[in-house]
C-alpha cells in the first residue's frame, strides 16, 4: 500500500506544466490542471481568513498542511523536540460545499501524507505515512477538529480548546494534550503570506500560545513532558517560481514572551523574506522582506547550515539561531531538515527551524 501511494505522489508530481527542483512540501502543489471543469482556486491578497472552516480541508485547493512543531522537557528538564505535519495534494479539485464522492466508488481525487518526529538527546525519530483521500484512511474536518491518517489523530477533545494528538510508529509513539490558548495569528496581508515579491502565495496562519503535555515513548522508555507548541495552517494552488530553490522556517517562543515567524525562499538572484512579530503584548506586525534579515552564519558539511543570524533592525531583534548536535533530516519521499533550535543574543528562547532544497 505504501509503496502504491509512493507512486501516485511521484507520478500527480511528473504532471507538472513544468519541470521543478525539489523543494519539501512547498514545492507539492505542481499539479497538471484538471479535467473536471472545477477550476483550482490560487488565494490572492484580498482573501481573508474564516473561522472555524479553515480549520478543515480547502477541496479547491491544490496542497494544504497542518503542522505543528513543540518544544518540551521531560520530568528532569532534558529538552525534547516533537513535529507532526498532514498533507493534502489535490488531484482534482472540489467545491467547497460539493458533496464527497461515494467510497464505494474508490475515487481519486486527493492524496494525504503525514510526518512525525521526535527529537530527543542527539537522535531523531522519523516516520511517514501515506494514504488515499475519500475512502476513510484520511481526512480531515473544522468542528470539532479533527485531522487523522489512519490511528495517527489530532482531535478536538473539549470544543476547540482542547486536542489530543496521538502518533504511533514502529518502536516510538507519543500521545499529547495540547490546550489551545489565544486567537489564530494571520500572517502576511491578514493572512495572505507572499511567496516571492511577484506575487505568489498561500494562506497561512498560526496558533502561537499551545500548552502541551504528555507522554512520548522511545522503546522500551517512556519519557512524561510538558511545554509549549506552535500550530501552522497553510494552503494554496500554486508551487514554488521558476528559480527558488529552498525554503528557510523559524518559529521561535522568546523568553520575553515574544514570538517571531520567520523565512525566506531562496532564489537565483537572492532570496524573498516574510515574517511576523507576535508581541507579548499587542497586535502582530507584519514583517516585509526590506525588514528582515536571515542567513546562515556557519556552513555545515552535510549541507543543512545549523546555525543562524536573524535581525530585525526595527525592532531591535538581533538573534543567532542555533539547532542542537544531531542530524535532524527528515528522510521520507521529500526528505528535508526539521530540528529544535536554542536562541541567543538580544533575546533568549526556543523554537524550530526547517530547511528544504539543500544537498542532492
Amino acid at each position: 500500500m505504501k509503496r502504491w501511494f509512493t507512486i501516485l505522489f511521484l507520478v500527480v508530481l511528473a504532471g507538472c506544466s513544468e519541470p521543478q527542483q525539489e523543494a519539501g512540501f512547498a514545492g507539492l502543489a505542481g499539479v497538471a490542471e484538471n479535467e473536471s471543469g472545477v477550476p483550482f482556486l490560487q488565494p490572492g491578497p484580498g482573501d481573508r481568513l474564516t473561522f472555524p472552516d479553515d480549520f478543515g480541508p480547502h477541496p479547491q485547493h491544490r496542497i494544504e498542511w497542518w503542522y505543528l512543531t513543540a518544544n518540551l522537557k521531560t520530568d528532569d528538564g532534558a529538552p525534547l523536540g516533537l513535529q507532526w505535519t498532514q498533507f493534502r495534494q489535490a488531484i482534482t479539485p472540489r467545491l467547497a460545499d460539493a458533496e464527497s464522492p461515494d467510497p464505494k466508488n474508490w475515487p481519486l481525487e486527493a492524496a494525504w501524507m503525514a510526518h512525525a518526529a521526535v527529537s530527543f538527546d542527539t537522535r531523531h525519530y522519523f516516520a511517514e505515512k501515506l494514504a488515499r483521500g475519500d475512502v476513510g484512511y484520511a481526512g480531515a474536518r473544522a468542528q470539532p477538529v479533527a485531522v487523522w491518517l489512519d490511528d495517527w489523530q489530532l482531535e478536538a477533545v473539549s470544543g476547540n480548546e482542547s486536542w489530543r494528538l496521538q502518533v504511533a510508529a514502529d518502536g516510538w509513539s507519543y500521545d499529547l494534550s495540547i490546550s489551545v490558548n489565544g486567537e489564530p495569528v494571520a500572517h502576511g496581508d491578514n493572512g495572505f503570506s507572499a511567496k516571492s515579491a511577484d506575487g505568489e502565495g498561500s494562506m497561512y496562519f498560526s496558533l502561537v500560545g499551545l500548552q502541551i503535555e504528555g507522554t512520548v515513548t522511545l522503546g522500551d522508555q517512556t519519557l512524561e513532558v510538558t511545554g509549549k507548541g506552535w500550530f501552522d495552517r497553510e494552503w494554496s494552488s500554486q508551487f514554488l517560481k521558476s528559480g527558488q530553490q529552498g525554503w528557510d522556517w523559524f518559529a521561535l517562543h522568546l523568553d520575553s514572551g515574544d514570538k517571531l515567524m520567520a523565512f525566506r525562499l531562496r532564489e537565483d538572484d537572492g532570496a524573498f523574506r516574510a515574517g511576523t512579530w507576535i508581541p507579548d503584548k499587542g497586535e502582530p506586525v507584519a514583517l516585509q522582506s526590506d525588514q528582515l534579515r536571515l542567513r546562515p552564519t556557519k556552513p555545515d558539511a552535510e549541507g543543512f547550515p545549523r546555525q543562524w543570524r536573524l535581525e530585525v533592525p526595527d525592532l531591535g531583534v538581533n538573534l543567532e539561531v542555533s539547532a542542537p548536535p544531531g542530524d535532524y533530516l527528515n528522510s521520507g519521499l521529500y526528505p528535508y531538515w526539521e530540528s529544535p533550535v536554542t536562541v541567543a543574543g538580544s533575546h533568549s528562547g526556543e523554537g524550530y527551524m526547517e530547511l528544504t532544497g539543500y544537498g542532492d
